[in-house]
């Protein structure tokens, strides 16, 4: 789709009619529509329950493997896209969010800070008396809106923020970090007071807010909200706060489970507190080499995404086999060789693929030229790879369908680690609660859980689940050094918050760029 040129209308002077956004698994640096506003005085939204539809599936946009993904997961040591021959260049996008030396006019940057912006103002509209929304329908509107101005504030540490009946000549007001941080909570309780319970695994009614979801996003702000308030210190009263809302979850049903790659089936499960609708396909063939096919994809996968071995070396096993017998806990996966491969799971592996690849009868998978297509731990750089480098990593699986439209937001084992680490951060002992999830896993237990441990566990438990980055910075460690960063970024703490987009600053008089841009 192509963008709006409308330049009081770009990125904060946002629409009153509705956004489409495109979930398809290519890649497009263009894809926002920015609408022109109507000049009338807003009276309200006529089908509240069709623009919840329509911001509902605005969020499928989670889908996408550049945008918010990519600043949540490739700007981390989790993931890095090599450039390979002249594939994955594309003008260094990719290699400067992994090496952080990206620059206000970066295209994710921009598409991100406009697609949830614009949420912000949909849910606005829905959330505004004028509407006449139900008790229910404007507690998802305040929900969506807290998870949309999060991401914003998360992200950007200030938040343009306009009312419905705001025309685009009046420049948006700008929230600071604190006073986002005081409405999205705000706006969290009366989601919680507003929303429905829905028990766990009633999978149908987990595509929307729900108490449980608005619960879990409370807690993840205020396992946060030392960052964003500037203190540095996590309160007490917070860190108890979060271990009541994950209690609460609790209460309806929500749980962990076994079976940790069946969680991301469309199966029904305890820990799915909220998912949608999108397709998986970018989780899945971004990172498989393009010989790599299942029946509902010969093409192949695109070859891009990897991981770091230093990440892939935080789970238990050897470090240079991933095949079944490695001495790896259930999470790092397995990569099926010429004795295990069969139709079950098309010969692809789960979690870390490294090493030799075979096909589903068991027959060495090879590159195009023609060599044994063997995935390697070492990179020569970011550019100037073969088709071969790098380790590849797979949650979801296309045995269960390649482009099947079930992705998870929230799920229960991020909370039972947030209340772990609010245990800790109040100073209690994580120890159990994280060796109850490393048990489920088979992981060994840990004699005791340091900070350090509980950023480890969390790394192993949720790579590429959209949280790497924002659990870095609680952490103090992302700004540390890792392969292909710029020397100059490392200890830069000006790179925990991206730039505002150069077209925002001019469009919005009110808002100032960020330290360091």
């Amino acid at each position: 789709m192509k963008r709006s040129q409308i330049k009081n209308l770009m990125l904060t002077a946002f629409s009153a009619a509705f956004v489409l956004s495109c979930t398809d698994l290519e890649i497009e640096g263009t894809d926002s529509i920015i609408s022109t506003d109507s000049g009338t005085q807003f009276s309200g939204v006529a089908d509240v329950e069709g623009s919840l539809d329509n911001i509902y599936n605005g969020i499928n946009r989670l889908g996408d493997q550049a945008n918010y993904f990519a600043l949540q997961e490739v700007a981390t040591d989790e993931a890095l896209v090599p450039t390979r021959g002249t594939d994955w260049g594309d003008n260094g996008i990719w290699r400067t969010l992994h090496n952080h030396t990206w620059d206000p006019a970066h295209q994710f940057v921009l598409n991100t800070w406009n697609n949830w912006n614009q949420t912000v103002f949909q849910a606005s509209e829905v959330a505004d008396p004028l509407s006449n929304g139900s008790a229910e329908q404007v507690a998802q509107a305040k929900f969506v809106r807290a998870f949309a101005m999060w991401i914003v504030m998360d992200n950007w540490g200030q938040v343009p923020f306009r009312q419905p009946n705001e025309g685009p000549e009046i420049d948006p007001t700008v929230l600071t970090r604190t006073e986002a941080l005081d409405f999205i909570l705000t706006d969290l309780d009366d989601a919680i007071a507003g929303l429905p319970t829905v028990a766990a695994m009633d999978m149908d009614n987990l595509q929307r807010g729900t108490k449980a979801s608005a619960r879990f996003l409370k807690a993840r702000v205020l396992l946060n909200a030392h960052i964003y308030n500037g203190s540095g210190t996590p309160d007490s009263g917070d860190m108890n706060e979060v271990i009541s809302l994950v209690d609460a979850i609790a209460a309806d049903g929500f749980a962990l489970q076994d079976g940790y790659f069946d969680i991301f089936t469309e199966a029904a499960d305890t820990e799915t507190i909220w998912w949608i609708p999108t397709g998986v396909g970018n989780r899945i063939w971004n990172g498989m080499h393009y010989n790599i096919n299942s029946p509902d994809n010969e093409g192949g996968g695109w070859n891009g995404f990897t991981t770091l071995a230093e990440f892939y070396d935080l789970f238990e096993g050897d470090p240079n086999s991933n095949t079944v017998g490695s001495g790896q806990e259930e999470r790092r996966g397995f990569v099926p060789d010429a004795s295990n491969a069969d139709e079950t799971n098309l010969g692809i592996g789960y979690g870390f693929l490294i090493g030799q690849q075979f096909n589903e009868d068991g027959t060495k998978l090879k590159t195009r030229p023609g060599q044994d297509l063997v995935f390697t731990r070492d990179f020569p750089g970011l550019v100037g790879n073969g088709e071969a480098t790098g380790i590849r990593t797979i949650k979801y699986h296309p045995v269960n369908g390649g482009f099947t439209a079930h992705e998870l937001v929230f799920r229960y084992a991020d909370a039972h680690l947030m209340k772990a680490e609010a245990m800790l951060r109040s100073g209690g002992d994580a120890t159990a609660m994280v060796n109850e999830l490393r048990t489920l896993r088979d992981a060994a237990p840990l004699g005791s859980v340091s900070e350090q441990n509980l950023i480890d566990e969390r790394g192993r438990e949720l790579y590429v689940e959209f949280v790497r980055r924002t659990d870095l910075i609680r952490f103090g460690q992302f700004t540390k050094d890792w392969q292909f960063k710029d020397a100059a970024a490392i200890g830069d703490e000006n790179r925990n918050l991206y730039p505002i987009p150069s077209n925002a600053i001019l469009s919005n008089p009110n808002l100032v760029q960020n330290p360091g841009y």
